[in-house]
């Protein structure tokens, strides 16, 4: 990436971190004046100011942590580490981001921290259900995230969603608990703030949807730049798709596909996403054989030494809100 195409990706990365923050807070204001009047706007100001400050320190560990992630060892998957590190070299870091397991049926991976200090988590079904060009594309995109930053506004978006989830449960239950007061006429309360409470969740979700769409197509781009491969990252999208199935089939087909992760579910659609992959195939991106690099380290991955059963429980819905 020339330097005219990384300032402006630089610039774009700080509107959009500032246009999340004054999001946050502006909700946060609105919800403790309907509430709580002037007390409340800078109660829930500071505690936005808070959430913020706290969020690139604690983030990273507490992700991990809650996937049920452990560090992998280059003793444990050479290919893997071998693969990172040159990954990382083209992407111009300064080194490889450590590489975590996370032991899960789900098909998933994602980045966290920043580019002084990243890591990667790969899951077991991820290793065990992708091939070699498939997998060179997931770690691509995932470098791609570390090399732009992208994960800061990434964090404040899931946080911002994760704090808008708790208020509307809080919301629910203060109209629960003053329902019977309610019908007796003996309370009024700002049904304005109750409404704003209950459908906090879906407005946070198009904010981050608005704000990672732009993220990922570069991401894939890039990804397709790094290893001269669009078509891996392409097949691998479309099985992490078949694997993940959508909203109705799980109602109407419980159990016939894994849900996402919650944690991927405000990217842009699949179908456009591989549209996209597919249409660099005859472009300057599209060069396959600068991926045998990457593919002869893959060689040396055997997921089986390292892991040698494939993780037995089925993933289900965790108290943090993540599906693993």
């Amino acid at each position: 990436m020339n330097a005219k195409s990384w300032l402006r990706h630089t610039l774009r990365n700080r509107l959009q971190s500032l246009l999340m923050l004054l999001v946050m807070a502006g909700f946060m204001a609105l919800l403790g004046g309907l509430l709580w009047g002037a007390d409340g706007v800078q109660w829930l100001f500071w505690l936005t100011v808070f959430l913020v400050l706290m969020n690139p320190v604690v983030s990273p560990r507490m992700i991990l942590r809650m996937y049920g992630a452990t560090p992998v060892g280059p003793g444990q998957l050479p290919g893997l580490h071998q693969t990172l590190e040159i990954l990382a070299r083209h992407a111009g870091l300064d080194q490889p981001p450590t590489l975590y397991y996370v032991p899960s049926q789900v098909l998933n991976a994602f980045a966290v921290g920043n580019r002084r200090s990243a890591a990667i988590a790969v899951s077991d079904g991820l290793l065990r259900h992708l091939d070699r060009r498939e997998l060179l594309g997931v770690l691509a995109h995932e470098i791609s995230h570390v090399q732009h930053n992208d994960m800061w506004v990434m964090g404040l978006a899931d946080l911002f969603s994760r704090a808008t989830s708790l208020l509307s449960v809080f919301g629910q239950f203060l109209l629960l608990i003053n329902l019977p007061l309610i019908l007796l006429s003996q309370v009024s309360i700002s049904w304005t703030a109750i409404l704003l409470l209950i459908f906090a969740p879906q407005f946070s979700a198009l904010a981050q949807l608005a704000l990672s769409r732009v993220r990922e197509y570069d991401a894939d781009l890039n990804a397709a730049r790094l290893t001269g491969d669009p078509l891996g990252l392409a097949s691998a999208l479309a099985k992490l798709e078949q694997y993940s199935g959508g909203m109705m089939e799980q109602i109407l087909l419980p159990g016939r596909r894994r849900r996402e992760s919650s944690l991927l579910r405000t990217h842009p659609a699949t179908d456009e996403r591989i549209r996209r992959l597919q249409s660099l195939v005859d472009s300057e991106q599209s060069e396959p054989h600068r991926s045998n690099e990457f593919l002869e380290a893959l060689n040396r991955l055997n997921v089986q030494d390292a892991f040698a059963s494939p993780v037995q429980r089925r993933p289900r819905r965790h108290f943090t809100g993540l599906w693993h």
